[in-house]
């Protein structure tokens, strides 16, 4: 029996005029244009904007949604975003200047990850954001940057919980994890935070990320907060924030279904209504990174030769995997994905040709698009790679083989 063909979930965030992709309302040739070079990366300000009106509209009130800047940092996009959520989480010094010049108040950046060097610890002291600290090692660095600033340290403990999210692409919690500190370990934690002085604001959890499934995320959501809640009764002080992560996911990859949005804002209204009886003083926020800009971007590249070897012909474009490494299936895949892909110029016409789209670079892992179905490519169109608008370009080793850097732009 023949095994039906998967597809990919319908990708309508861009429509067309003609055959040709529309990107922030702007034809893809004439876009080309104007950036000047391809490949490029085009993010589309409307969309992004959709995105996070859509989430509003669905999650409670009283919940803080959050955006974390490692998904993109790109510095126009981060000030796009900035003035449409409640609060920035940055995983560097040099993400914590992108937030603080978005013009996010630093009352609502959050600081997470392992290893922050001592220096770090003290900017992010002075500018007065909250740090997530993930061992004692920090907790004693944050007391020394605060005793010699002269400026009480905000520290949120970052939890590593005995669960797991299931069915991630990505799991951050659970087992040994270099983030965050042991569940068991945390009421030790929360006694020494007290010794050091250090001024108590809550539990930031992430058990993990790109879950498409509602049911698991809900899961995960339950365990954190209930997890937090029972931790909460050992803290010097009262819980101010209870960051349950993120992990929503978005279709990359043919047969998977968009996330249903709907159980899981039910789910995090009722929680939000346990917080508000238990610890009304506190506030619940969310911490998405993909989910807001993944589904806004795209990746362009232009076919520079059509070649035929053997039963198959290749394109190949001035794009790669040194500024798409994701695309390529070298950022986490076991077994290698398409991305959706199209030709932007001819998106309109049948695709009724089979290619493998491969990069520029000397190495057989340059692959854009395998055994994919487009039109009839020529020499000079744009190919497009959806899906791209996280851990794409900073996401990528650009520096590799030494071509031409991608360009950013925000339309």
């Amino acid at each position: 029996m023949t095994r039906p063909t998967l597809s990919h979930a319908a990708m309508t965030q861009f429509p067309l005029a003609g055959d040709e992709l529309l990107v922030g309302g702007m034809p893809l040739t004439r876009l080309a244009e104007r950036v000047g070079q391809t490949p490029f990366y085009a993010y589309d300000r409307q969309a992004i904007s959709a995105r996070i009106d859509s989430l509003k509209a669905v999650l409670p009130a009283r919940l803080e949604l959050h955006y974390a800047i490692k998904a993109n940092p790109m510095p126009a996009l981060v000030a796009h975003i900035a003035s449409r959520v409640d609060g920035l989480d940055v995983a560097s010094a040099g993400e914590l200047r992108v937030a603080l010049d978005a013009g996010m108040a630093a009352a609502a950046i959050s600081f997470a990850g392992p290893g922050k060097r001592a220096q770090e610890l003290r900017q992010a002291v002075a500018a007065g954001v909250c740090l997530n600290a993930e061992s004692l090692t920090e907790l004693q660095r944050l007391h020394e940057a605060s005793q010699a600033l002269g400026l009480p340290a905000r520290v949120a403990l970052r939890v590593n919980p005995d669960f797991e999210l299931k069915s991630s692409g990505m799991r951050m919690g659970g087992g040994a994890k270099p983030f965050g500190i042991d569940a068991e370990a945390i009421p030790a934690a929360l006694r020494r935070l007290a010794e050091l002085e250090l001024q108590f604001e809550g539990f930031h959890l992430y058990a993990g990320s790109q879950s498409l499934r509602a049911e698991a995320l809900i899961e995960a959501q339950s365990a954190s907060f209930e997890l937090a809640l029972r931790l909460a009764a050992a803290a010097p002080g009262p819980l101010r924030t209870l960051n349950l992560g993120g992990g929503f996911g978005v279709p990359y990859f043919p047969g998977e279904a968009r996330l249903d949005l709907a159980p899981i804002a039910d789910h995090l209204a009722a929680l939000d209504a346990q917080l508000l009886s238990a610890q009304p003083q506190a506030r619940l926020a969310l911490e998405l990174g993909r989910y807001l800009v993944a589904e806004a971007g795209v990746y362009v590249c232009r076919v520079q030769d059509i070649k035929q070897s053997r039963d198959t012909t290749f394109l190949i474009t001035d794009g790669g995997l040194h500024q798409h490494l994701a695309a390529s299936g070298n950022f986490g895949q076991v077994i290698r994905k398409n991305y959706p892909v199209l030709l932007g110029n001819k998106a309109g016409q049948n695709a009724d040709q089979r290619y493998s789209v491969v990069g520029p670079l000397c190495t057989p892992l340059d692959v854009l698009g395998s055994e994919v179905m487009l039109p009839q490519a020529a020499i000079g169109d744009l190919f497009v790679v959806l899906q791209s608008g996280a851990y794409g370009a900073s996401a990528s080793p650009r520096g590799f083989l030494s071509h031409p850097d991608v360009i950013e732009v925000l339309i």
